[in-house]
């Protein structure tokens, strides 16, 4: 997607050969009509699939995910970091550790929001390590639904994120494919559909 690519090279910093900053745009502040395009683009992809719920982690997919909701005309559901008081005990919980963090924390997923009927978009705002992705997985495995694939905006492809998630069968789609950083540079992969044309 030019368009995001055009944001990150406008908006965007790479800090160092890891941490890329999107605050204006993506994960601090939220550009509201930035992010119902990249919506209707995952709706578009994966349009086909019959998915019946959109997934994310809070809180920076938070966006993105309910405009592919929105797009899709399903509910959206946010996978909770810190699990709440007032919740049931029927929940589904996974630990997850944050690379860029540095931390770990418990992912959690209530049964009344999920089925096996269930065929989920996970929709989140960076693919690295894909750590976050696979704990998303692991819990929509545990309520036995199916996963229709993973939408991300970046994808940063020098790390093992996605083959941590194709070794599982998992389709990955990302809006921006990032193949080097460095301070205040940043090298984009072509666009995998233009690939297969």
């Amino acid at each position: 997607m030019k368009l995001l690519e055009e944001k990150i090279r406008a908006e965007g910093r790479a800090v160092n050969e890891e941490i890329l900053k999107v605050d204006s745009f993506i994960n601090h502040q939220a550009d509201p009509v930035f992010m119902k395009q990249v919506g209707e683009l995952f709706a578009e992809h994966f349009k086909e699939k019959g998915i019946t719920k959109v997934v994310t982690i809070e809180s920076s997919g938070i966006a993105p995910a309910l405009m592919t909701a929105l797009a899709l005309n399903v509910p959206m559901i946010i996978l909770k970091k810190q699990p709440s008081r007032v919740l049931n005990d029927k929940l589904y919980q996974t630990v997850v550790t944050s690379f860029t963090k540095g931390t770990s924390y418990e992912l959690t997923l209530s049964d009344q929001y999920i089925c096996e009927e269930d065929h989920v978009l996970i929709i989140d705002d960076f693919l690295a390590n894909g750590e976050a992705a696979t704990g998303a997985v692991r819990l929509l495995r545990k309520a036995h639904a199916t996963i229709a694939g993973v939408g991300v905006l970046i994808e940063k492809s020098f790390q093992p994120g996605r083959e941590k998630l194709t070794e599982q069968g998992i389709t990955v789609y990302p809006l921006a494919r990032i193949g080097k950083m460095d301070k205040d540079y940043i090298e984009f992969l072509p666009d995998e559909e233009q690939n297969e044309k």
